[in-house]
């Protein structure tokens, strides 16, 4: 819900529940405020703990140690060393 909407509800519930004084016979305004109200203060507690957990820090396992291996610069074949030619374009103007 979050914590805005959480105090909307706080704010409509209290208005609700003290300060409207309207007669409807079937719906009783005062306690439709009550729930609001209630419903605001849980919204806002529930927001409130996830986003207390959310900042915990998390310790990491310890990494394995790695090793990188470098390939060859230059391909080999049957002990023979090979060229390798590349050409390389410039992106622009089409040749």
């Amino acid at each position: 819900m979050g914590i805005g909407g959480s105090i909307f509800l706080i704010a409509l519930g209290a208005i609700l529940a003290f300060a409207v004084e309207a007669d409807l016979g079937w719906l009783d305004l005062s306690v439709v405020g009550w729930v609001l109200m209630l419903a605001g203060v849980a919204g806002l507690i529930t927001t409130l703990y996830f986003w207390n957990s959310r900042r915990r820090t998390v310790v990491a396992a310890p990494v394995r140690e790695q090793r990188v291996v470098a390939d060859r610069v230059v391909p080999v074949q049957d002990d023979q060393v090979v060229q390798e030619y590349r050409e390389v374009r410039r992106p622009g103007r089409p040749v």
